[in-house]
């Protein structure tokens, strides 16, 4: 009988170490995988690096190595210009691995990468407002961030390109002779853009599409409550001549 319980636990103590070994062999995999993959991205190798580190990510998600192989994946889509791909696996960093010591960086990746998806301003500007969002949302929440310069300037040739839109879409308007919708643009440019570089085309722009409406009061006004600045950006002599004109036909029609 001792014998037997002899025999049963030397069985017992050699599927304890087995065991044991296993796993560190699973893990010494792992990390092997995982240094394979950052020797394929440094060698520019991305979609072997992306194949490595998913390897990573399925057998070792909650091992030492996950949040550095779920960073390195949203890594080696960005840098093989693979952008929204690259959000997608930043983004899954960012919400179930918020203890990572990548999640400001993961964050600031995301909006360069909406940021550089952002098309010209004659596109639709729908990566452009979230690029804008998440700039926000990562300054709220890094105050101090190492990124904040380059964020700032960021932000404001993203703003640039918005206002830009607005303004032309009001040109185009002035152009069809639509001056309502011409004046609604250039007024969103000036309330939502205000300190940008177009704020004085868009300031120049809602006065002559009121001459042109023959709402000669409101541009007299706008004209002379802007006349400093316009006339600093050369832009003051348009705009009062669009009211001599348009007012010269408004008094044919009285």
């Amino acid at each position: 009988m001792k014998n037997i319980h002899h025999k049963l636990s030397i069985l017992l103590i050699s599927i304890f170490y087995s065991c044991a070994g296993t796993k560190t062999g699973t893990e010494l995999s792992i990390k092997e995988k995982f240094e394979i993959g950052m020797e394929n991205l440094e060698k520019e190798k991305y979609l072997q690096a992306q194949l490595d580190f998913n390897n990573v990510l399925i057998r070792g998600t909650g091992s030492d190595y996950g949040d550095d192989a779920q960073f390195y994946l949203g890594e080696s889509y960005y840098r093989n210009e693979e952008y929204l791909s690259a959000i997608t696996e930043f983004e899954k960093l960012t919400r179930r691995m918020g203890f990572s010591e990548y999640v400001e960086e993961a964050r600031f990746k995301i909006c360069e990468s909406y940021k550089i998806e952002s098309p010209k301003y004659f596109h639709d500007q729908e990566y452009t407002q979230k690029a804008l969002e998440r700039y926000q949302e990562f300054i709220d929440d890094y105050p101090k961030s190492k990124y904040l310069s380059l964020i700032l300037l960021s932000i404001k040739d993203l703003r640039n390109k918005m206002a830009t839109k607005l303004y032309q879409t009001g040109i185009l308007y002035i152009k069809m002779e639509e001056y309502p919708s011409a004046k609604i643009a250039f007024k969103n440019a000036i309330d939502s853009y205000y300190d940008t570089d177009i704020i004085h085309l868009a300031k120049q722009g809602l006065i002559i599409a009121s001459a042109k409406n023959l709402e000669i009061a409101s541009a007299i006004e706008l004209l002379s409550e802007n006349e400093l600045s316009l006339k600093d950006n050369k832009l003051y002599k348009e705009a009062s001549l669009a009211i001599r004109i348009n007012k010269k036909i408004l008094d044919k029609i009285n």
